[in-house]
């Protein structure tokens, strides 16, 4: 059984006006995303600016409250539970937010955050605490001596190691790491990831990593989702991404990607149009506004998620 499955993941933030403050419409984030993780696995979640990943990501975790649909995490179905009952599952399951300058609290050093962490959930024994955040520290490549300091003395790298080191301290089963390196540069995420890696094989977490960049998916995960305007368009693995990619988003992100060759003159795929707003999405499928493809069906009718020829699942209605 899969540590985590997600089925017809629906997240509508209303949106309010008038005098009254009326709901005047909805934004449509996530818009029905079904999928399962199974333990040990890394599953990547990719898209462009805007498509849902973040959203989707803390709806797995109930950050947010789903609009509809249900998370089942190791056999317990936890869209149903309330605050009390989730406390214990919320242990289990843990965040890497996307910004380190602002999902760190100011005001405590490293070792005041781990240790209200650590003694909230009873991790270790308060004559451990201390040991432990030491280790911890070590773990994710940070001096001992950095517990003492504050957010603002370390540079970003330091601070995303910090994060992760947060989000390992509770002993996790799974981790959502939202955009964890999208701010930081090129050599710092490299090193990031690669100890993510390392941590991913030391403890047996199980991850969904969210990312814009598909080269960075591609090195990282095992699996992927791409989404669009909420929706996910295709399904596959990693390995494949480049060989057996079929909807046109997906083809578009490939090619969209710096060329690794400074002797392959290619022109990069550049998309037309803009992404619609999740507001008052377009009818059929969502990505009819800015596909090379598309043909009056695409307009009319929304596809769902198929078994393709090719081995794996896609959206479309163009692909065999």
């Amino acid at each position: 059984m899969a540590l985590l499955e997600v089925r017809n993941a629906v997240k509508h933030f209303p949106v309010r006006g008038g005098v009254l403050n009326r709901v005047t419409g909805h934004v449509h984030a996530v818009n029905g995303v079904s999928f399962d993780v199974e333990r040990g696995e890394i599953l990547g979640i990719v898209g462009e600016s805007g498509c849902g990943k973040s959203t989707l990501g803390k709806v797995v975790i109930r950050l947010l409250e789903p609009t509809s649909g249900s998370i089942t995490f190791d056999g317990v179905q936890i869209t149903a539970l309330d605050h009390g009952d989730m406390m214990p599952t919320r242990r289990k399951m843990q965040i890497i937010f996307q910004d380190p300058y602002s999902s760190l609290n100011p005001r405590q050093t490293v070792r005041a955050m781990l240790k209200e962490a650590i003694l909230f959930h009873g991790i270790v024994d308060k004559s451990e605490v201390e040991d432990y955040i030491i280790e911890l520290a070590k773990n994710v490549g940070l001096r001992p001596d950095a517990v003492g300091k504050y957010p603002h003395e370390f540079s970003g790298g330091q601070r995303q190691r910090i994060g992760i080191a947060r989000a390992l301290s509770v002993k996790p089963e799974f981790i959502v790491a939202d955009e964890p390196v999208s701010a930081l540069d090129v050599s710092i995420q490299a090193q990031v990831l690669n100890q993510m890696s390392d941590l991913k094989e030391q403890f047996g977490l199980t991850m969904m990593f969210i990312s814009h960049d598909l080269k960075v998916i591609e090195h990282f995960c095992d699996r992927v989702i791409v989404m669009y305007l909420g929706h996910a368009v295709e399904r596959l693995d990693c390995k494949d991404v480049h060989k057996r990619a079929e909807h046109p988003y997906t083809k578009a992100l490939l090619g969209a990607n710096p060329i690794d060759d400074p002797d392959d003159r290619r022109p990069l795929t550049v998309l037309e149009g803009d992404v619609p707003s999740p507001f008052n999405p377009p009818s059929g499928c969502p990505f009819q506004t800015r596909c090379p493809i598309v043909k009056d069906r695409c307009r009319q009718d929304r596809p769902t998620l198929e078994l393709k020829a090719s081995g794996h699942e896609v959206a479309c209605w163009e692909v065999e």
